[in-house]
């Protein structure tokens, strides 16, 4: 039996052992080497000698001096042109060599469509709508030819608030704007507050003549029919209003000058023991609690604290006739023609006061009911008669009074209050 011993290595691989050598594809393009740049004739190359054309340094031999074997569409057959060596050209990796016969040569241009053309003054706006103001920064401008209005843009869309954002309709209106928003009139009629009013307009609880509004800002006739909805009025009856005998050293708004508001004293240690309205304290009543009626640091006695907003306008608006009854010490002499002039008379900032009824509790005691709240109004009233106040409390506002509520407690307006 023979055994025949076979041999693995390929009949062209060298006796030496090396790796076989890939050998260039003739196809394809050496990439060591930048690509020629196609070279454009124009007419005036063509009018020139031969004889020009063919001369060149004899340490700088032409392009064409070089052969080259490969053509491109560009390539012309006539005179050649000096070309920039292949050093300054710039790299393209990405063409492979091959050619591309569909390509055609792009035309020079020629003089006579280079002077037809009419040249662009640099100051005229050629585009499709000016801009409104050049003033005026180009992002704040309407966008123009499609874009943002061909989707849907509008300019004037409001930008305030998520609630604002979701209650407007860019549908437009054909009421006047001389009409009063619906907001506004739900206030002056008593039915809300102008914030308390937005927000029922945004939960779709305001019927205006039958038809629900939900769009914040519409405007109506003075004399339409507004129904609120059932759940408007639930929202409305969760609101507290406090009544608080505020001590002297606290201010009744924002703390300032390191005086805390009066607000810090609502919380359930301080509630009055004899409060008879049984409900229960809540740390959501302090959102939105404000007074409706201030009272200066050195002075005392009833403040109102309020989330509802007609209980605020009803006592602080333009229009309230709601009275506030003081009791204030004094010390000084008044003569009769004073105490007249405390009655009516006197003028604060240039505007006329209106009538008071200011009279003797005892000897160095006055009581004064007022229509109206200025800054420090008793305190500079009791100056121009020549009084100095050293003591102020208010007792009343309207029908409510402060009673027998002690200093720093404070207890909820019961139901059958009104001021």
């Amino acid at each position: 039996m023979t055994t025949i011993k076979l041999s693995k290595t390929p009949i062209n691989t060298p006796s030496t052992g090396k790796a076989p050598v890939r050998r260039a594809d003739p196809t394809k393009r050496d990439r060591t080497k930048a690509p020629p740049k196609p070279v454009i004739r124009s007419d005036s190359a063509e009018e020139m000698p031969r004889s020009n054309t063919a001369k060149a340094p004899g340490n700088k031999p032409t392009r064409d001096s070089k052969p080259n074997n490969r053509t491109t569409p560009y390539t012309s057959n006539k005179a050649p042109s000096t070309a920039k060596p292949d050093s300054a050209r710039q790299r393209n990796h990405r063409h492979d060599g091959s050619l591309r016969e569909d390509s055609q040569a792009r035309p020079a241009r020629s003089q006579e469509s280079t002077e037809a053309r009419p040249a662009k003054s640099p100051n005229v706006d050629t585009r499709t709508t000016p801009r409104a103001s050049r003033e005026e920064p180009q992002y704040r401008q309407a966008p123009r030819r499609g874009g943002k209005a061909r989707d849907g843009y509008d300019a004037n869309a409001p930008t305030y608030g998520a609630a604002a954002k979701a209650a407007y309709k860019p549908a437009a209106s054909t009421v006047s704007d001389d009409l009063p928003r619906l907001s506004k009139l739900m206030a002056e009629r008593g039915l809300c507050s102008r914030r308390e009013a937005d927000e029922w307009i945004v939960n779709g609880w305001v019927k205006v003549n039958g038809e629900i509004i939900e769009t914040l800002g519409t405007r109506v006739a003075p004399d339409v029919e507004i129904v609120i909805s059932g759940y408007a009025k639930e929202h409305q009856a969760e609101n507290v209003t406090i009544l608080l005998h505020k001590p002297v050293g606290y201010v009744s708004g924002q703390a300032e000058d390191d005086y805390e508001p009066a607000i810090v004293l609502v919380h359930p240690e301080n509630q009055w023991e004899e409060d008879t309205t049984q409900k229960t304290f809540q740390r959501g009543f302090l959102k939105g609690l404000a007074p409706a009626g201030r009272l200066d640091i050195d002075s005392t006695g009833l403040l109102v604290l309020t989330q509802d907003g007609r209980v605020a306008r009803h006592l602080i608006g333009e229009d309230s006739t709601v009275e506030k009854e003081y009791l204030v010490r004094v010390e000084g002499e008044l003569s009769h023609d004073g105490l007249t002039k405390l009655n009516y008379g006197l003028s604060l900032d240039g505007v006329k006061l209106k009538p008071a009824k200011v009279s003797w509790q005892n000897e160095d005691q006055l009581r004064f009911v007022l229509r109206e709240g200025k800054k420090r109004q008793i305190r500079r009233m009791c100056e121009m008669v020549g009084l100095k106040v050293v003591g102020l409390k208010r007792i009343r506002i309207g029908s409510v009074t402060l009673g027998k509520l002690p200093v720093g407690e404070w207890r909820y307006l019961r139901p059958d209050e009104r001021f």
